[in-house]
């Protein structure tokens, strides 16, 4: 039963071709993997240190910055410490106890005596503020709850993304698929 499931989603040839490799070839192909891997978490790594950022991208996960951005859309973040937040900038952030950060706009900025900052953020399709996603008791953001500042996006692109979070059987369905592809494919 299981193997006609295999060659009904199209796996059943590479599992084939798999089981025809020897021990050195199956390992090269698992090392070449891990390459892969590797360089992707390398990469993203690079992408933290040079921009400053914890998550130097992330995918707008709703539509409460619509027009400006829509759901999907994927966003690319820097966080220089130096350069003041300023009222109509977009930023990412998190608030304490979520884990999901949150693509909102700033609305209003309230310096204090001492010359720390606070800010007020909303959504462009919301009706009123973020104190209501704020953790209880919170008014304002400060500098330390920003993950990042929007510089540039690339329409519709985390749609992949929302789907697989959406459906995470299809998630592991295309990293077994992908997985497999790398270990039986020999170039």
């Amino acid at each position: 039963m299981s193997r006609q499931l295999l060659d009904l989603v199209g796996l059943g040839k590479y599992i084939d071709e798999l089981k025809r490799m020897d021990k050195r070839q199956v390992l090269f192909q698992a090392l070449n993997f891990g390459m892969i891997v590797s360089s992707a978490l390398m990469i993203w790594k690079g992408l933290m240190v040079v921009t400053h950022s914890e998550s130097p991208i992330v995918v707008v996960l709703s539509g409460s910055m619509e027009p400006a951005f829509f759901r999907g859309d994927l966003l690319f973040l820097t966080n220089d410490q130096s350069d003041p937040i300023r009222v109509g900038e977009i930023v990412v952030f998190r608030i304490k106890g979520r884990d999901i950060p949150i693509v909102h706009r700033v609305l209003k900025l309230h310096e204090k005596e001492d010359g720390t900052i606070k800010f007020l953020t909303k959504g462009d399709n919301n009706m009123v503020d973020d104190r209501g996603l704020y953790a209880p008791g919170q008014m304002w953001l400060e500098r330390s709850d920003v993950v990042g500042r929007a510089r540039g996006f690339v329409p519709y692109v985390g749609m992949v993304t929302i789907v697989m979070n959406d459906y995470p059987k299809l998630k592991y369905i295309l990293l077994s698929v992908l997985g497999i592809f790398v270990l039986v494919h020999r170039e």
